[in-house]
């Protein structure tokens, strides 16, 4: 069963292309448009609006925080009762270092803050981050999908992995938008919400 969608789709796979074409088009978007540079970055608030930018034309949740409890796998992510309050520490927490900006990206993917979607919007929340602060970005194209996929995985225990796989990746090329556009790539970077579960409350 597709997500509940603005489109009408009620096949995941028909959502899932849906979801990728639209949202790399609103990414490339945002990247052209300079609105980027306009939000406060490592702020909870830039992240609802990278989400909503993206998502906009498929959900009607799109910049909202979820109201379900969801999990992945045998992790769950932080339960609804505990999430405004880990949101308001997650802005709180410093940014300057490159391992400050690491900790703060792996707390805001325990968070998950959105029923979809997290995992695009946070990494283009994460470049934002170490533009502003490092001059740098990340590029994707030099990580490979299943070590991240797994260093995220177990980055709420140990963000060695996490960390040792985007220093390696890190490029002062920061207005490259082919650079850019490998974090939204959706195919590459697979989040697949069918693998989620869902509590309604």
């Amino acid at each position: 069963m597709a997500l509940e969608n603005k489109l009408g789709l009620t096949s995941s796979a028909d959502l899932a292309r849906a979801e990728e074409r639209i949202s790399k088009k609103k990414a490339a978007e945002l990247f052209e448009s300079g609105m980027l540079e306009k939000l406060e970055a490592g702020k909870f608030s830039a992240l609802k609006a990278i989400h909503k930018y993206l998502f906009d034309e498929i959900y009607d949740f799109a910049g909202e925080v979820r109201t379900v409890n969801i999990s992945k796998g045998n992790f769950r992510f932080a339960p609804l009762m505990y999430l405004e309050a880990a949101l308001e520490n997650i802005d709180k927490m410093p940014q300057s270092t490159f391992d400050e900006i690491v900790e703060k990206y792996v707390e805001m993917n325990i968070a998950h803050p959105f029923r979809e979607g997290n995992g695009r919007s946070a990494r283009i929340w994460l470049d934002l981050i170490f533009k502003t602060e490092l001059h740098k970005v990340v590029d994707w194209s030099k990580i490979d999908k299943e070590d991240y996929l797994l260093a995220m995985e177990r980055s709420p225990i140990k963000d060695i992995e996490i960390k040792y796989l985007l220093k390696n990746a890190l490029t002062d090329d920061i207005n490259n938008r082919n650079v850019y556009m490998k974090g939204i790539d959706h195919s590459y970077y697979y989040e697949g919400y069918a693998a989620f579960k869902a509590e309604e409350l």
